[in-house]
């Protein structure tokens, strides 16, 4: 008796340390003072309408015809019906969201913005790079330093100085609402929480450079009554978070002429169920109908403004079986020293991996060993789809499905769709191009292909190789994420690579359906002063 009474005085006395601690953190992280802003004034060389982008991330073509049929996106339905749909945007590559973030904002590929991945080698530094991918591999990395990666290093020091975001054009008259690519004009401090600050995973004064209007979970927010969705749901960094920010610029008449909104809930779903998931489009939807109900009528919010509402990339299921559907890197090349990723480089590491799910990088940092040779050996791997590296002024790929090599650079005799201008050797196939007699290129199941793997060489310093999974089948290693039964992304093919747009109060168009072009466009559309 006296034992089941010390037992019962031990649990109360944990539920009521718990409960101190709930409102220890909740004060610690939730009772942040709100980032003080000024309303811009809509500069008069801007079209009059504001020109709202919300991606919903790893939303896809069919899975939202399919949540349409069903009457569950009455919403995202509104917006086709009275707009221009595109059903197969090209992303960036990889096809990860940094990438591709940086590739909206400047206009440019991975060759020019220089941000190669979610995760990556610095060899100039020796330092592996990661912004935060699964919980392992932040933890093996660091929390403090995936945290100053993702939030300073990315937009201040590995996003090239060399070219421009859509933010530094507007020089302040635009919004970013929880998206990891932020960079513009005007320099913004931090709300540090305390925790953050007792920890030294940030420090007091801590600033960021980026839009007039700039919302980043808790640790900025422009909404004061924006309190609820921080702490309990992914530190704010969620689609009812992002919701409530970019209504509350729409009812004080904060709107901006441009405002990049980020919904990242979807892509959490089609993770862990798998392509034909659409519960993620649904509850998008409602937040979509929340914001437009902001309006008198559904009518005037598009009457007033210019709605883009788009997705960022595509994924593939990954099988159910874990051996086969995973692919381990460190297995395949289990006789050579790879890097471990929790600590700093060592004399004797000879290879450093770069997982990026479905695509990787793989490092050489031993002179001796041969790119060629180590191609060769994983190319007997059946689950690889391709694999390619940089040989002087040239991208060669081999396959183990197919014979030969192919071989590219750019300037040749062949056209590609998009213009492009190639030199082209070896068996095309590889790659699934397809050559006609008048010299012109198509992209099949690699759209855009041969651009995309070619500014992946030029994204940044190193020896390396690019290898690239079939659908069905992701690289795991050492505190990788995995997907098992699930749905992941990062390569290049084309389940991966597409994405879906629709496009509400404007009938100016892209010059090509690709990520690559949309920065171009959109300062056609703000530039455009006509009634």
């Amino acid at each position: 008796m006296k034992e089941r009474r010390l037992n019962n005085v031990l649990k109360l006395t944990i539920v009521i340390l718990i409960i101190l601690l709930i409102l220890v953190l909740t004060y610690l992280y939730v009772i942040q003072p709100v980032t003080k802003i000024n309303k811009v004034e809509q500069a008069s060389d801007y079209t009059s309408k504001r020109v709202v982008m919300i991606i919903i991330d790893s939303i896809m073509d069919e899975s939202l015809q399919h949540t349409i049929r069903e009457g569950k996106a009455p919403a995202l339905e509104f917006l086709i019906h009275n707009g221009n749909y595109y059903p197969d945007m090209v992303s960036s590559y990889p096809t990860m969201s940094v990438t591709i973030d940086s590739t909206l904002l400047t206009g440019t590929y991975p060759n020019e913005h220089k941000v190669p991945a979610l995760a990556w080698y610095d060899a100039h530094n020796k330092k592996f790079i990661s912004y935060g991918s699964a919980r392992k591999e932040i933890m093996k990395v660091g929390v403090k330093q995936v945290l100053h990666n993702s939030l300073f290093q990315l937009n201040h020091r590995h996003l090239s100085s060399e070219v421009k975001t859509i933010h530094e054009e507007l020089n302040g008259h635009s919004a970013s609402i929880n998206t990891l690519v932020f960079r513009a004009n005007h320099k913004q401090l931090l709300n540090v929480p305390r925790i953050l600050k007792m920890t030294g995973f940030l420090d007091e004064g801590d600033s960021i450079n980026g839009p007039q209007y700039f919302s980043y979970g808790i640790l900025s927010k422009l909404n004061p009554n924006n309190h609820k969705t921080q702490f309990w749901q992914g530190f704010g960094f969620n689609d009812k978070f992002s919701t409530k920010e970019l209504k509350y610029l729409i009812e004080e008449d904060y709107l901006p002429a441009y405002s990049l909104v980020y919904f990242s809930d979807n892509d959490k779903k089609v993770h862990k169920n798998g392509v034909k998931e659409t519960k993620g489009i649904e509850d998008a939807d409602k937040q979509l109908q929340e914001i437009l109900n902001s309006y008198p009528s559904w009518e005037d919010a598009i009457q007033d403004n210019i709605w883009i509402i788009m997705g960022d990339s595509g994924q593939s299921d990954i099988g159910k079986d874990e051996e086969l559907a995973l692919i381990d890197l460190r297995e395949l090349l289990k006789n050579y020293n790879i890097h471990q990723i929790s600590g700093p480089i060592q004399e004797q590491d000879q290879i450093v991996l770069g997982l990026n799910e479905r695509m990787s990088f793989i490092y050489l940092l031993d002179s001796k060993l041969e790119q060629k040779d180590i191609a060769t050996q994983l190319k007997t791997d059946e689950r690889i789809n391709f694999i390619a590296w940089k040989q002087d002024d040239r991208v060669n790929v081999i396959s183990g499905d197919r014979v030969g090599q192919l071989s590219f650079k750019p300037d040749g005799k062949f056209t590609d769709t998009y213009g492009q201008k190639w030199e082209i050797e070896g068996n095309e196939k590889i790659l699934d191009l397809s050559l006609s007699k008048d010299q012109k290129v198509t992209y099949q199941d690699f759209p855009d292909g041969l651009a995309r793997l070619y500014s992946s060489f030029y994204s940044h310093s190193g020896r390396y190789l690019i290898v690239d999974a079939k659908p069905g089948f992701e690289f795991v290693g050492e505190g990788s994420p995995t997907h098992v039964n699930g749905a992941s992304h990062g390569s290049l093919y084309k389940h991966d690579s597409h994405f879906p747009m629709i496009v509400t109060g404007t009938e100016l168009k892209p010059e090509h359906r690709r990520m690559v072009d949309l920065k171009e466009w959109l300062l056609r559309i703000l530039n455009d002063t006509s009634p």
